[in-house]
């Protein structure tokens, strides 16, 4: 999700770069490659946001190729039209008036492949992630939890440091909007990069995104493919909620648990360890993908979200199914323990409040992946 508004911002970049060079500009679009012939030139490019827009190469049409990230001209290198490829990223300058391509430049899918699949390990390599415990004007502590139990790193900021926070109903960065330290609040989720301590006590950050998210769980009432919609009972208030799907969703299942012996679980879920928070993150790697399809009436969930614009209605970052034993363990009274209360272990006394995580806002389920 990091790296895409990378190349959507050299491209637009370029547009305006070359609308600048023209006295009179003509009309341009930066989109996808969605088919192309490269024996007769007829080509289509779908923009992120509008409708699919037709072209056609010519003798006298430019094409050129440029790294990805790149912002100017310089750099870019003359192709032939058979070197432009579906999913290609593209920039299109059409002659005024006609569908006649002018200058085409592309940023190339496997070389976008390639520089994306670099940053995310840069970002696994270099980055830290956490919930914001405590805030200066020179640095952000930020608590997390793990295997190990509940830790601290420190996230120092300079002038150079860029800020980016997610939009209300949100699931790609690159919806993100730019932003700076005092916007980020006591609570908010942040995941920072840059050069750590010898003991990663300490990061100097590059890059800090940060989001204002929240974790639902509940009972599946409904669920709707067509509409990519789930409609649950939420735990604790009773209230209804639609969880809407989008194609950067990302959804998981936990695994089927053998059945439990009259005296409690022999052992926790995987990812975590008795008496210790989960580390939610790592339960999530080890877990199978899940699809809309897999959801029924009656099953229990946990999403993550950032904070809706309707009331009623978010937007999945995050989902969970199968969830039912991890949010009776959330949940439960602390002197439940881990074995099985009266009656089949109830929730406890609401989403938020009296089990050993803290309820099922404990769990964090991660709202930022690179």
């Amino acid at each position: 999700m990091l790296p895409n508004l990378i190349r959507i911002t050299a491209l637009g970049l370029l547009a305006a770069a070359l609308a600048t060079a023209q006295t009179a500009a003509p009309a341009r679009v930066v989109g996808t490659v969605a088919s192309f012939n490269a024996a007769s030139g007829d080509l289509e490019v779908k923009p992120d946001n509008a409708l699919a827009v037709n072209g056609k190469l010519a003798e006298a049409s430019v094409l050129q190729r440029v790294a990805p990230g790149e912002k100017s001209l310089k750099g870019a290198q003359a192709i032939a039209a058979g070197e432009i490829f579906v999913g290609d990223r593209v920039l299109v300058v059409f002659k005024p008036g006609t569908s006649e391509v002018a200058r085409l430049v592309v940023m190339s899918a496997a070389d976008i492949a390639q520089r994306d699949e670099a940053d995310r390990a840069d970002w696994n390599k270099r980055g830290v992630a956490g919930v914001v415990a405590a805030k200066t004007a020179t640095d952000i502590t930020l608590k997390m939890k793990s295997m190990g139990g509940e830790s601290q790193t420190i996230v120092a900021v300079t002038d150079k440091t860029r800020f980016r926070r997610y939009a209300p109903d949100s699931v790609k960065f690159t919806e993100a909007s730019r932003s700076s330290l005092a916007d980020i609040a006591l609570g908010d989720q942040v995941r920072a990069r840059g050069d750590k301590t010898a003991d990663g006590g300490k990061v100097t950050a590059d890059d800090v995104v940060f989001g204002t998210f929240v974790t639902k769980a509940g009972t599946v009432t409904a669920v709707q493919p067509e509409a990519q919609e789930i409609h649950i009972t939420e735990v604790g208030t009773g209230a209804p909620l639609t969880i809407k799907l989008t194609a950067d969703s990302q959804l998981k299942a936990m695994p089927e648990l053998p059945a439990m012996p009259a005296g409690g679980p022999s052992g926790p879920p995987p990812g975590m360890m008795a008496g210790r928070p989960p580390d939610m993150a790592r339960m999530l790697e080890m877990m199978p993908a899940a699809k809309i399809e897999d959801l029924k009436p009656g099953s229990m969930i946990v999403v993550s979200s950032t904070k809706g614009s309707k009331p009623g209605e978010i937007t999945a970052i995050t989902l969970l199914a199968n969830a039912g034993m991890l949010i009776r363990m959330a949940t439960m009274p602390p002197a439940a323990g881990m074995g099985r209360p009266p009656g089949g272990m109830p929730l406890g006394g609401g989403m938020n409040a009296g089990g050993p995580m803290g309820g099922v806002g404990g769990l964090d389920l991660p709202g930022i992946t690179p």
